[in-house]
């Protein structure tokens, strides 16, 4: 391997000679890819209706809540400083603004978190095209991000130009149009990507940040002067957000110090301050809302990696992201992917995902989310194969035959494309609006009701962080749900667990001390046990909402219920 023997600069900070000419070339190509992906984006956030991931809602807009309203559910992980506010002021902010505007009613407090995430989302696309083409060329950009779009709105197209414009159709038109392929066609992207997690933070600063470090590059003598440091320091605050993201950047750190000659530069003059700024800087935005001086990076690793905390919520074989998590997370783009790793021979980004999923295979407790930050790369090397497919079909003129035989058959390109379209579509559709949807219609539902002030208090009678709660309620009402913070001795079976073991015995030693709420939300698979319970203290059924047709964790919750006292 072949060892960089200067940092060159450039006439632009932040932009190589290579790309000043392709930037010549196609000026506005960015600002067109960064609008197309803002429009698709914010349509992806308004189709993403269902409950995924508690975090989304507990550890971010929850704890933005109560920083911007001054009411909101802490869990116990920020009562022993395990997380960084810097994640949740980004919303606590836009709720500032959303309130001055007047804006806070039920469907937007709902909605508006995920729109400001689709702005997140767009930046990391754009920075995805712009790394795909810095590392292979156009050509392999244009297919590492459009073929979402295709999926989204190929049908609106087809619909809309074939009735109003009378212009022909080809399925390539619409590819070359947007110039995009592989980022957004996957499922679980436009499942995940535009949620309130952490993780997807923490994946758009991944893109922007590898886009940023000169190692990462084919042509390392062609970079920017400023690019590393503009990639330190996003590195740096993906740590900050999410601490794991150290493991991304371990990688690119070693591997930038072992192609650099300016190594005493890189470490001293670069990195450790870089490093220690953004540091700084978070210490002091927790500081301020903690009351007290409080390293969340250093408690998040004593109590996942030292005290192995993680593992109270599950574990997982170690070749899990292997063979269920990561595979299923690639579904259909999986051959792609693999025919991706071998053509295009770069072994920094097929060493990055495999580092990636090897040190996450060791621990124990293993989540979809935990390793999103890799799926965009893996999905670049899919849309290499994908560009391949297209270079080693013949020209036109090249082919052999009547035209119109050619024309019946199609290549095997637009076959790759159908069967992605075929898998992909159903897939996000189905898991962003059907599945487990009931906990958020049941949060809408009720908030809509309080809004009218027909509901004084809740009581969550299912497993712990099952629905949104203040977040999307937004108002300030007495509310219980079952808690499930871990226990410091091994064994105790937490509140939750309890009810779930024994619905109810739990309801009814639960009843004798509580302050009778206005409305109780439940599972239907927990509400046929209680339903004598729940009449006998003069509830009614109210509204049933659909949640998910198979179960996942637990037995099947087939549908969300909403019982009132009988004066409500």
């Amino acid at each position: 391997m072949k060892r960089r023997k200067n940092d060159s600069s450039n006439k632009h900070p932040n932009l190589s000679s290579e790309e000043e000419k392709q930037e010549k070339k196609s000026p506005d190509s960015s600002k067109k890819v960064l609008a197309i992906c803002l429009g698709f984006r914010m349509l992806n956030a308004l189709l993403i209706q269902t409950y995924f991931n508690p975090d989304e809602h507990w550890q971010a807009l929850e704890v933005a809540h109560r920083i911007a309203f001054g009411y909101g559910h802490l869990t116990w992980e920020w009562k022993k400083g395990i997380r960084s506010y810097l994640h949740p002021m980004l919303f606590a902010l836009f709720y500032k603004v959303i309130a001055f505007l007047g804006l806070d009613t039920p469907w937007f407090m709902m909605k508006a978190p995920r729109l400001l995430q689709s702005i997140f989302s767009a930046v990391g696309d754009l920075y995805l095209y712009k790394l795909s083409r810095v590392l292979f060329g156009d050509g392999v950009a244009k297919w590492a991000v459009s073929l979402s779009y295709v999926i989204r709105f190929y049908a609106l197209h087809l619909f809309a130009v074939k009735l109003f414009s009378g212009w022909p159709f080809m399925m390539d038109d619409v590819l070359n149009h947007f110039q995009l392929f592989s980022q957004l066609a996957n499922w679980f992207n436009f499942f995940c990507f535009n949620r309130t997690l952490s993780n997807s933070l923490e994946t758009v600063l991944t893109l922007v940040g590898l886009y940023y470090w000169p190692c990462m590059r084919s042509s390392s003598n062609k970079v920017p002067s400023d690019s590393r440091k503009w990639g330190l320091a996003v590195a740096a605050l993906a740590c900050a957000i999410r601490p794991t993201s150290a493991i991304t950047w371990v990688y690119v750190g070693l591997l930038e110090l072992y192609l650099t000659r300016a190594r005493l530069r890189f470490i001293f003059m670069e990195l450790i301050p870089i490093g220690t700024l953004v540091l700084g800087f978070m210490c002091l935005v927790d500081c301020l809302l903690y009351g007290s001086w409080v390293l969340a990076p250093l408690n998040f690793l004593k109590f996942n990696f030292l005290s192995s905390g993680g593992d109270y919520y599950g574990n997982h074989k170690w070749h899990w992201y292997f063979t269920q998590g990561f595979t299923v997370m690639l579904f259909s783009f999986l051959p792609f992917c693999l025919a991706g790793i071998i053509k295009s021979k770069n072994w920094k980004l097929s060493g990055l995902i495999v580092w990636v999923l090897g040190l996450y295979s060791i621990l124990g407790h293993k989540e979809f989310r935990f390793v999103l930050p890799v799926l965009p790369i893996s999905l670049i090397l899919s849309g290499y194969s994908l560009a391949a497919l297209e270079e080693h079909g013949a020209p036109n003129s090249e082919r052999k035959g009547p035209s119109h035989i050619h024309k019946k058959w199609p290549s095997k390109r637009q076959l790759a494309i159908c069967f992605l379209l075929a898998t992909n579509i159903p897939m996000a559709l189905y898991m962003s609006l059907v599945h487990q949807r009931g906990t958020e219609d049941v949060m809408n539902y009720l908030s809509k009701e309080a809004a009218r002030e027909k509901v004084k208090s809740i009581l969550f009678l299912m497993p712990c962080h099952a629905t949104p709660y203040y977040s999307t309620l937004h108002r300030n009402l007495p509310m219980r749900f079952l808690d499930c913070s871990p226990s410091e001795e091994k064994g105790i079976p937490d509140e939750s667990d309890r009810f779930m073991m024994n619905p109810v015995g739990f309801a009814m030693d639960f009843a004798k001390t509580w302050s009778c709420p206005s409305h109780i939300v439940l599972f239907d698979s927990e509400e046929k046990q209680l339903r004598n319970f729940l009449v006998s203290h003069s509830f009614r059924e109210v509204r049933r909402f659909f949640h998910a047709h198979f179960k996942v964790d637990r037995d099947l919750q087939a549908s969300v219920v909403v019982y009132a006292t009988s004066g409500m």
